[in-house]
């Protein structure tokens, strides 16, 4: 069950920087679609950095 967990942590964890990396690179263009979009890109990161967080609280302590 540990090596599952451990693939969707690292994932989880690959995404919130993607995200954060396109929420970034938006905002130092600029422009329209930072104005309408920025956001909802940094709701998303959020809520994705809290599924990462609570997955690698659940890995941690399955390997207690």
């Amino acid at each position: 069950m540990q090596e599952p967990m451990l693939i969707l942590v690292i994932f989880s964890v690959v995404l919130v920087g993607i995200i954060l990396a396109f929420g970034i690179g938006t905002f130092a263009k600029g422009g329209e679609f930072n104005k309408k979009n920025a956001n909802k890109i940094m709701r998303l990161r959020i809520i994705a950095q809290f599924a990462a967080v609570i997955l690698i609280l659940i890995l941690i302590g399955s390997r207690t």
